[in-house]
């Protein structure tokens, strides 16, 4: 009996012991911050935040990927809770929802294979892709609306799935299931924001737009008779609608596939109509806009890029002011665009809806002179862009007379060089200056600085040695007098402090390894000041708390450059085949220049990432397609009537179309997806 007393007490110490390590060994920290945001949590554990519980919701809160009102099942005083606990403040969140985005079913797109008893897309998708010729299609099984925890979803009688607006919550369950992103969260800062990837099902004319307007949805909404809602769609990427519907080149119709069978749809004599609709009627459609941030933006430049730019940034909710030289708004559409092809007053109304959309405008300011970079963000504007358009822009407000110089020791080669036989022309220079490109021009301007005083200068240049255009003799000499030549580079940063510029980074162009260079001037090779976003350089803090924006104490700035499309390869840093020189080929391509500049200053005020680019779709992109149409019959185009007489108003040269010939021409639209369209129902 003692000896089984023994054997017992012995195995309840050694057991003892042994829960005793494995407490230790296998401890599991709680943070007391998370603890005490899932007690504030309803838990019901409803998946509605976009995580599979509250505690995980809980967790993705202190790590501040989900945001204090996160949970759709509590209310403001839940919020408002985990609020102090976080120590941050309430601000309103941008709804976000479900968009479907293919357009035809399985049941009526060609079909390539199909697999019996696979009820589940996400495995469908395993198999070789899926059902669908085309490679981006909705698979149609319902996965998305399985995934759907709040009835949101259901698949119509087209076999595509179909969101409620109203019961949706944004939580991204149905765009996680889905294989093959056809179903995506959307919202007016993603819309603004994105640039089309190689995953999306874009029309063959919405990818050649240089604005990306939905233009198949715009036409089908003219078909339906719901003009408001056509401009509407049209304001989501473009803020001069009626401008652009007279001025266009409409690179679109050029790629519309109806050219496969007969003539390309008119799809900017659509838009002439629609927008002119709304123009007639005096009542405006304006698209929605973000949550305000109370965030303060300045634009320099009342040109188009300037003004969309302001357009796009005050959607996303900021409050833009843009700052214009002169005393009147349009820049070069303004002063070289013929009357007979755009009327002042019809450009008049569309930068009226763009001061609608919550943008300031101050005239008769230019930069340099009555403010600077530093000034704006010590007056609490969080970021910066230029957008002062190039030479043309300048001969044409006649501002030639002097150097320019947009943001601090940044000044045109062409100015330095015109300094020479204008004595009103200074370009002041410091003793450390950075050339950015100038090719065969750069031995004369090193000469002009030397005799400036300049003692270190940095030629960055973006071909190699052999193709730079300057002769060896050229660069020998160079060399000699100390001059310091950096070859296949690309300028990608630049920074300063209060009114002076500090240093120049630059980027190697086939490795990428970054150098930057003490610079008090920046001398520009090209025709225009480059498009750079300014913020200010915040200090290392552990504060998350950013609601003061005015900055104080000395003031540490850098310019960015906007993001870049792989079109070309490498296609980073300035003065690169991407970046204008001058002008904008068409005011189309400076809108879109807006929308990006407005993109970057969002990603700039809030650290965010910029998007990859390495998917993203170009002019150079290799995408399915299709090369011939069948089952289309042929139909002609509707034609604008010319007047004989112009009277009245010179924009009047042309009519525009009544609503049956606008109605018969959205009619002509084939609503194509990747390799998909509508086919004509008589030869159905």
């Amino acid at each position: 009996m003692l000896q089984s007393i023994l054997m017992m007490g012995g195995l309840g110490v050694a057991i003892g012991t042994v829960l005793v390590i494995a407490s230790k060994a296998f401890y599991v920290y709680e943070d007391p911050k998370v603890v005490a945001v899932n007690g504030e949590l309803p838990g019901a554990n409803c998946g509605g935040c976009g995580y599979p519980g509250c505690s995980a919701n809980a967790e993705a809160i202190v790590k501040g990927i989900q945001s204090v009102n996160s949970c759709v099942a509590a209310g403001d005083e839940v919020a408002m809770a985990i609020a102090a606990i976080m120590g941050v403040s309430v601000s309103d969140k941008e709804p976000e929802f479900a968009g479907p985005g293919c357009y035809y079913s399985k049941d009526e797109a060609d079909m390539e294979y199909r697999y019996h008893g696979i009820t589940d897309c996400r495995a469908a998708a395993m198999l070789f892709g899926g059902m669908k010729v085309c490679r981006i299609g909705c698979l149609g099984l319902g996965t998305c609306v399985n995934a759907c925890l709040f009835g949101a979803l259901s698949i119509g009688k087209d076999g595509l799935p179909k969101v409620d607006q109203e019961k949706c919550t944004g939580c991204g369950a149905c765009e996680r299931a889905c294989p093959k992103n056809i179903i995506r969260l959307t919202s007016v800062t993603r819309r603004i924001m994105r640039e089309y990837t190689l995953e999306e099902c874009i029309t063959p004319c919405q990818r050649a737009c240089p604005t990306g307007i939905d233009i198949k949805k715009y036409i089908q909404l003219i078909k339906e008779g719901d003009y408001a809602g056509s401009v509407q769609v049209i304001k989501e990427r473009n803020p001069f609608p009626t401008v652009i519907s007279r001025i266009c080149p409409a690179p679109c119709e050029f790629n519309c596939r109806r050219l496969l069978q007969d003539e390309a749809v008119g799809i900017n004599n659509l838009k002439r109509f629609v927008c002119d609709y709304e123009m007639t009627q005096d009542k405006r459609s304006l698209p929605y806009k973000a949550p305000a941030t109370g965030k303060k933006v300045a634009v320099i430049g009342g040109g188009i890029e300037g003004l969309s730019a302001a357009y796009f940034t005050a959607r996303l909710g900021h409050e833009p002011t843009v700052f214009e030289a002169t005393d009147e708004l349009g820049g070069i559409l303004r002063k070289a665009i013929d009357r007979n092809r755009l009327d002042m007053d019809v450009l008049d109304w569309d930068i009226e809806g763009i001061r609608q959309m919550g943008v300031e405008i101050k005239t008769g300011t230019k930069a340099g002179v009555d403010f600077t970079i530093d000034s704006l963000l010590q007056q609490g504007f969080e970021a910066v862009f230029t957008a002062t358009g190039g030479w043309d822009s300048r001969l044409a407000r006649k501002d030639i007379g002097q150097a320019d110089s947009v943001f601090p020791g940044a000044y045109l080669l062409i100015d330095l060089l015109r300094g020479q036989s204008d004595k009103n022309i200074v370009v002041d220079s410091g003793k450390n200056i950075v050339i950015a490109g100038g090719s065969t021009l750069v031995p004369e301007a090193v000469q002009i600085l030397k005799k400036k005083g300049a003692k270190n200068i940095t030629v960055v240049i973006r071909k190699d040695e052999k193709d730079s255009g300057m002769d060896q003799s050229a660069v020998d000499t160079l060399k000699k007098e100390g001059v310091t030549i950096v070859y296949t580079a690309g300028i990608t940063k630049v920074t300063g402090e209060l009114g002076h510029l500090k240093s120049v980074e630059y980027a190697a162009l086939d490795t990428g390894e970054k150098v930057s260079v003490e610079s008090d001037t920046l001398i520009i090779g090209s025709g225009r000041f480059p498009e750079l976003v300014f913020v200010p350089v915040k200090a290392d803090t552990d504060s998350q708390d950013t609601q003061d924006s005015a900055v104080t104490g000395p003031l540490v700035w850098q310019g960015v450059e906007l993001l870049k499309k792989p079109d070309y390869n490498p296609q980073i840093g300035l003065l690169s085949d991407q970046d204008v020189i001058s002008e904008y080929p068409s005011v189309v391509s400076a809108i879109n220049g807006g929308r990006k500049a407005a993109a970057a200053i969002q990603n700039l005020m809030y650290d965010i990432p910029f998007q990859e680019s390495h998917d993203l779709i170009t002019e150079h992109s290799h995408l399915q397609d299709i090369s011939s149409l069948m089952s289309v019959n042929a139909s002609a185009r509707n034609i604008m009537q010319v007047r004989q007489i112009r009277t009245g108003s010179s924009d009047n040269f042309s009519t525009g179309f009544t609503k049956e010939q606008a109605h018969a021409e959205a009619d002509r639209c084939l609503r194509c997806g990747l390799v998909c369209y509508e086919k004509s129902k008589a030869a159905g």
